[in-house]
């Protein structure tokens, strides 16, 4: 039996710590530890409530649009304020463009290499201009020794499937992708003002309204991301898919999927979302009602003082470093459990909640991607690796085409006479507030309690605490380390597949490898991209 650590996984957000055993070719069991500690929540204590939605935004720089409207969603409850359907568009708008360019850098950037052998795109023979001088920027590269993001890849793995011309059209596509995650960055800023770190969605609505030459700019920067979407990373997706058609086996996870929910079409309403909140749970082909109350955070394998499950209305986040050990503690991620579940979040878990649910687009892009990958009618070849990948692509689809009918309400709307963008509010002496959203990763929540107009206590369950987490008080693995268990592993000095399986998460949690021979108990060291 090997031990296979790797520590930090690259190619995400953050500090993850991902420790397997592989018998036999195949994982055995997993640990995923989050070795980043941050504190925001105990940042916030003692804060005006209204810093809150500027403050989170710094959880993250890569998703601080989906943190600053959860939290603002939080006060906005604990204050008992609706915002004008203007504020709500806008809201989606830039929601949208933060899941476009997350969705665009995760496919091509952090994922994509996984898939995609660089150095077999040296062997293409391309025809076409574009093509030659990819290849050729590529080869001088190499040559320099200066491959950049490219180095120290498993490339020549047996598990790279891809024809070198397919290889390199996909590279093309990748440097491509960069200026694509730059113009939705702008999108971004047209109407937040920045980003990262957007300004103006405050609790009650916006800081200003938009102007009808802000929404013509965006209406055209839109129309370009849509084409990459639709026209290249689409097309990418079914060009790559058949080559891959074995990871619809491999890591499907504990089975149980979470959403709150994205995407309103008026003020406070969850179930009107576009992608719509609710719960799915294995063995169950009902969908049940996604319930806050159910919601409790397990702290036993975790890197703070020991408590019972708590709700995050009533959390703590009290750091008890003692020291790394699998069987204790191991990870600054909490274990958030519903119903005591282990649950799934982010693009996958929202496509077959919505799926399930009948949602008309989702439906019909899904079973469309299924019929062309010879899988009609068969959704449960999704619940995998290579389904995390699918929905992302297939969500972003829905996304850009959901954007351009906003974009003309929000047209209509700021037509009209005495349209407004703000609802006025007192931040209460004393309340609570509830913040439910998706950020591009999955599910995310803010819980907020005031007291003395003052934040007295400030709790966030974020995506990757979900799908990262540690074992819980039962001992049951977090979704990530589930899926990772049954993986095969060609070469536990080079685990690629392990990778593969802890990117189509997407953790937001960043380059050694350490691997034990199980002959010699030699660490080797290995530099993983």
């Amino acid at each position: 039996m090997a031990r296979v650590v790797i520590d930090p996984i690259t190619r995400i957000e953050g500090h993850l710590r991902i420790e397997v055993e592989v018998s036999r070719g195949r994982v055995k069991d997993a640990w995923s530890s989050g070795t980043l500690f941050r504190g925001i929540e105990i940042i916030l204590k003692g804060r005006d409530p209204r810093d809150a939605w500027l403050v989170t935004q710094r959880i993250c720089g890569v998703c601080p649009v989906p943190h600053g409207l959860t939290s603002v969603f939080a006060l906005e409850d604990a204050a008992g304020v609706k915002p004008p359907l203007p504020a709500v568009i806008v809201r989606n708008l830039i929601e949208g463009t933060q899941y476009l360019h997350s969705h665009i850098l995760w496919f091509y950037h952090l994922n994509g290499l996984d898939y995609v052998d660089i150095v077999s795109a040296l062997k293409a023979s391309p025809k076409e201009k574009s093509m030659k001088q990819v290849k050729e920027k590529l080869a001088a590269f190499v040559k320099r020794g200066q491959l950049g993001p490219f180095t120290n890849g498993y490339w020549g793995h047996p598990a790279y499937k891809l024809p070198p011309d397919i290889n390199l059209v996909v590279v093309a596509h990748y440097l491509q992708a960069l200026e694509m995650q730059a113009k939705a960055s702008k999108l971004t800023a047209i109407f937040g003002g920045k980003m990262p770190m957007h300004m103006n969605t405050p609790p009650g609505g916006l800081t200003k309204p938009p102007t009808a030459e802000e929404i013509k700019a965006f209406s055209e920067g839109l129309k370009e991301l849509k084409a990459f979407v639709n026209n290249v990373m689409y097309q990418d997706l079914l060009t790559l898919a058949p080559y891959y058609l074995d990871w619809a086996g491999i890591g499907k996870g504990v089975g149980n999927y979470l959403s709150w929910g994205v995407f309103d079409s008026a003020p406070a309403s969850p179930e009107s979302r576009f992608l719509p909140p609710g719960v799915l749970l294995k063995g169950k082909k009902r969908l049940e009602k996604a319930s806050p109350e159910e919601v409790k955070e397990h702290v036993k394998h975790s890197f703070y003082r020991y408590s019972r499950p708590l709700n995050p209305a009533e959390g703590k986040t009290e750091p008890g470093f003692k020291k790394h050990d699998t069987e204790k503690t191991y990870s600054w991620l909490k274990a958030p459990r519903y119903d005591g579940k282990p649950m799934e979040v982010g693009p996958l878990a929202r496509v077959l909640i919505a799926y399930h649910k009948n949602v008309k687009p989702v439906k019909k892009e899904v079973d469309a991607l299924l019929e062309k990958l010879g899988h009609k009618g068969n959704p449960g070849i999704l619940q995998s690796v290579l389904g995390r990948i699918a929905a992302r692509v297939i969500e972003s689809k829905l996304i850009v085409e959901e954007m351009e009918k906003w974009v003309a309400d929000l047209e209509k709307e700021m037509k009209k006479k005495g349209a407004r963008v703000y609802t006025g509010y007192k931040v209460p002496k004393k309340g609570e507030g509830i913040g439910l959203w998706e950020a591009p990763r999955g599910a995310l929540g803010h819980w907020i309690r005031i007291k003395n107009s003052k934040i007295e206590n400030y709790q966030c369950v974020v995506p990757t605490t979900w799908n990262a987490s540690p074992r819980d008080d039962k001992h049951q693995r977090g979704p990530l380390e589930e899926a990772l268990v049954g993986t095969p592993v060609h070469d536990p000095k080079k685990p690629l597949e392990v990778l593969r399986v802890v990117h189509s998460f997407d953790p937001c949690i960043a380059c050694a490898v350490h691997v034990i021979d199980p002959r010699t108990n030699e660490v080797y060291r290995i530099r993983a991209v």
